[in-house]
């Protein structure tokens, strides 16, 4: 089967519309930053994912740009990296601060004289500034003390956020991969396993089938353990009765979509049941409300009046559905103080948490916001798995 990829061409068109939004917003140059953990911006315009370092795209609005990498990803990126204009700082270096004496780095100066940026009182715009950190604007203050910088992660929203068919594709066979993983877990599960096997099985499946990587850490947890919304799973051997939720997760072509749902090693009964089967019917409700032109606030307020008419709102920690793409969780998040409009082509992950005192449950799927209704972009969530 032909794998399924980003074509070059829409790498460089991605490019050309920064360029031009960079203009429009009147700067003269954006750079966008990524970790290791978060690639997600650097990724979208070079393909190139950091390893160990950070990395940083510089684009002007006349379309020209340049990858920045660590002291030692130079070699790395000309293999990887879409744009083929590689600089290396040591504003990229890792967090163990190698002094690199050998070295003859560039400066964002050598970077901006490239591009053709000239001056001293310029207007930088920053995306992804949640993860610039402060080395790096150290460095471009170091070396254009008169310049303005900005941040710009409203450019990087408004690129990112209406997915493209190739966006798609890649999100679709995310999903299949996931998919396959999910069912191979439930296969497995039983009392006396531990939630780092069952992490090891579903991380095999997803190899197996073609995924790059994992689309976020992927977990298991049972019982307290389930309450937590982030968290990493455990070598606590899972017992007879317990309430475990599995989140699973295949990276293709740095898209991360996610698959989540509880599974009960037993008969539900009680309160269990109840959150399990408030949970769905909140996921399912939470779907028939997802079209083009509606208001995100609307969705998350009414979303919050769900919790509160069905006697839950003490189980409430946050809104209906995030955004997702180059990775899992991305923005826009759908919140009571989100003032957009739903596009088409948007993609989200309805996430529907119900957390206790004394565990929580998660069902989550992802969507394609179309003009009447969204598409789901995995097979319908909607059983309840009992394992007896």
């Amino acid at each position: 089967m032909e794998r399924v990829t980003i074509p070059e061409s829409e790498y460089l068109e991605r490019a050309r519309k920064a360029a031009e939004l960079a203009g429009e917003k009147g700067l003269d140059v954006l750079i966008v930053n990524s970790t290791e953990a978060d690639y997600s911006n650097v990724r979208y315009f070079s393909n190139y994912w950091p390893l160990f370092e950070t990395a940083g795209v510089a684009i002007t609005p006349n379309g020209k740009s340049a990858l920045m990498v660590g002291p030692e990803g130079r070699e790395y990126a000309s293999d990887r990296s879409m744009i083929h204009n590689i600089f290396v700082m040591m504003e990229y270096r890792e967090s163990a601060d190698p002094s690199c004496p050998e070295l003859k780095p560039s400066t964002y100066i050598d970077v901006f004289n490239f591009l053709g940026v000239k001056g001293k009182k310029l207007k930088i715009g920053i995306g992804g500034y949640l993860v610039t950190n402060p080395i790096q604007l150290a460095g471009l203050k170091e070396s254009f003390p008169d310049a303005e910088i900005v941040r710009a992660d409203d450019i990087m929203i408004s690129l990112r956020t209406v997915k493209s068919e190739n966006e798609l594709a890649c999100m679709r066979e995310g999903f299949r991969i996931t998919e396959i993983a999910t069912r191979e877990v439930m296969k497995y599960i039983k009392p006396g396993m531990t939630e780092l096997q069952l992490v090891g099985i579903a991380q095999k499946t997803i190899y197996e089938h073609g995924a790059e990587y994992e689309g976020l850490p992927m977990y298991v947890f049972s019982e307290k353990s389930t309450r937590h919304a982030i968290s990493r799973s455990t070598y606590r051997e899972i017992q007879k009765g317990d309430i475990v939720q599995i989140n699973l997760s295949a990276k293709v072509e740095g898209y991360s979509p996610s698959i989540g749902m509880p599974i009960s090693m037993g008969k539900l009964t009680g309160e269990k049941r109840e959150i399990v089967e408030f949970g769905l019917a909140a996921h399912r409700w939470t779907y028939d409300q997802l079209k083009a032109g509606v208001v995100a606030s609307d969705v998350a307020s009414r979303y919050i009046e769900y919790f509160k008419e069905h006697g839950h709102y003490e189980h409430y920690l946050y809104g209906p559905c995030h955004g997702t793409g180059l990775i899992e969780v991305e923005a826009p998040w759908m919140e009571s103080d989100s003032t957009y409009n739903l596009k088409e082509n948007m993609t989200f992950q309805v996430d529907t948490f119900v957390t206790t005192r004394e565990f929580g449950i998660r069902w989550e799927t992802g969507v394609v916001i179309r003009k009447e209704k969204a598409e789901l972009l995995s097979e319908p969530i909607g059983t309840i798995h009992e394992i007896t």
